[in-house]
């Protein structure tokens, strides 16, 4: 797979599956929206290729940011998801980060180390 994105998932929050679910959409859909006005090159591929992607996890919302200034520095479309607080969580929590659509390999340099969800 040439092209991928990546949802990181704070797991310091013990969202329920459903809950989860619907943070690591928001974050793909919301990346991949950024991706397609920023880098529609890339954006087309990762569709032509099947949309790959991995979900990863991360201890904390500082480890979170840090990834997104990471990505952001990097030049890769990014999307912070933050909840509104209406079910499980209290307004304003960060709860996922999307990266990319972008190039597999600028991907992996950033988020390689992390472990899956």
């Amino acid at each position: 797979m040439e092209f991928k994105q990546v949802i990181l998932v704070r797991t310091d929050l013990k969202m329920g599956k459903g809950k989860l679910a619907a943070q690591v959409a928001h974050a793909s859909l919301g990346a991949a929206l950024k991706a397609m006005e920023t880098h529609r090159d890339w954006f087309e591929k990762w569709m032509e290729e099947g949309q790959a992607k991995v979900v990863l996890r991360v201890s904390s919302e500082s480890e979170l940011l840090e990834y997104k200034e990471k990505a952001l520095d990097a030049g890769l479309p990014v999307e912070l998801v933050v909840d509104r607080g209406l079910t499980q969580l209290k307004p304003g929590t960060t709860t996922c980060l999307g990266i990319g659509p972008a190039p597999s390999e600028l991907i992996d340099r950033l988020t390689g180390m992390l472990r899956l969800l």
